[in-house]
């Protein structure tokens, strides 16, 4: 048995969680269904019965870990040979902008998307104030950062980093240089290259069988 089972939907948001697998080095095992299909024993799993879903078989016990961001941040810590933690420097802005990303920036481009509007007069009560603000800070931090800890990649540029690579790619985040320049570095890394390939075969298979 491989250490990790990793539970996702290949067109998801279980893409993020195999690029930190791969990013990681982790010695994994993937159970790919698609939601008409999930397992029976799924919600046992994962309540929410979502993707993606890790589970660390670890000395005699199953650990199981839900969200993606966190995910991410449990594979750099169970993996640090990889040196995708952040150092005491780093540590600040690796967690901020991991963060940033799981709150206020996927939640302001969702509420876009959906067509969600917040009064002005209640962008406090909402957390991420409106997409403006949010995709300002961003560009703000990456118009003079390489990465979201700073000059070097970690695992919170996994997350982080998918946010802009899907936001681009669908139109739900508009292009800047900063943006377009951040998702370029990222996605030449040779372990995004390897993670998306094992995704796209997937889907393409799945639609040949269709």
């Amino acid at each position: 048995m491989a250490e990790f089972t990793f539970y996702t939907v290949a067109m998801s948001r279980g893409q993020i969680a195999r690029w930190a697998l791969h990013e990681a080095g982790a010695d994994y095992e993937h159970v790919v269904f698609d939601w008409a299909t999930r397992p029976e024993n799924f919600k046992g799993i994962n309540p929410m019965n979502k993707v993606p879903t890790l589970v660390h078989h670890h000395g005699g016990h199953d650990h199981i870990v839900t969200e993606a961001a966190a995910i991410c941040h449990y594979l750099a810590e169970t993996h640090p040979q990889a040196g995708l933690l952040p150092d005491e420097h780093e540590r600040a802005a690796y967690f901020r902008w991991l963060f940033f990303a799981a709150g206020p920036l996927e939640q302001a481009v969702i509420a876009k998307a959906m067509n969600w509007e917040v009064p002005p007069e209640r962008s406090g009560m909402a957390g991420f104030g409106s997409l403006d603000l949010t995709l300002g800070a961003c560009h703000d931090w990456l118009s003079q950062n390489d990465f979201a800890a700073g000059s070097r990649f970690t695992m919170a540029d996994v997350y982080f980093g998918s946010q802009f690579i899907w936001g681009l790619r669908f139109g739900s985040i508009e292009e800047r240089p900063a943006f377009k320049a951040y998702v370029e570095r990222i996605t030449s890394r040779p372990k995004c290259v390897e993670a998306v390939a094992v995704d796209q075969k997937l889907i393409n298979d799945a639609a040949e069988s269709s």
